[in-house]
């Protein structure tokens, strides 16, 4: 594993347009090596815990309960991921704080298959309206 490549899963999560490829990037160089998911700790994060509720809601096209939600942050590298279940189904997401894009992947069927749902979402900042002393 070469932690210098989080850069280039950066770049690909930004503008690869295959999601499938930017999953499957993370989940070669990074995901299955203990010495990359040593690197951080448990954590909890609602922003997180709400995008993964509602996308996998949107996904499946009804209310579902996520189970098993083990989120990692790294803090050096502003990165959080982790694993989940939904309905049974096996999923995982990726986000960068200094981005703020993610990924979310998901097993489309029950029992799991290669079949894969995919969502990239990124955090909308909410901006003050502006007022009279704003100046262009």
């Amino acid at each position: 594993m070469e932690i210098a490549r989080l850069q280039e899963l950066k770049q690909k999560l930004t503008h690869e347009a295959e999601l499938a490829d930017i999953w499957s990037f993370y989940m070669d160089n990074f995901a299955d090596y203990p010495e990359f998911t040593d690197l951080g700790e448990p954590a909890a994060n609602d922003y997180l815990n709400a995008v993964v509720q509602k996308t996998c809601q949107q996904m499946f096209g009804q209310s579902i309960k996520i189970n098993g939600f083990f989120l990692i942050h790294i803090p050096q590298y502003q990165l959080f991921h982790g694993p989940f279940q939904v309905a049974g189904r096996i999923g995982g997401m990726i986000y960068f704080e200094d981005l703020k894009v993610g990924l979310i992947a998901v097993s489309a069927d029950y029992p799991p298959s290669d079949l894969v749902k995919y969502s990239r979402f990124s955090e909308i900042l909410n901006l003050s309206p502006p007022n009279h002393s704003d100046r262009n």
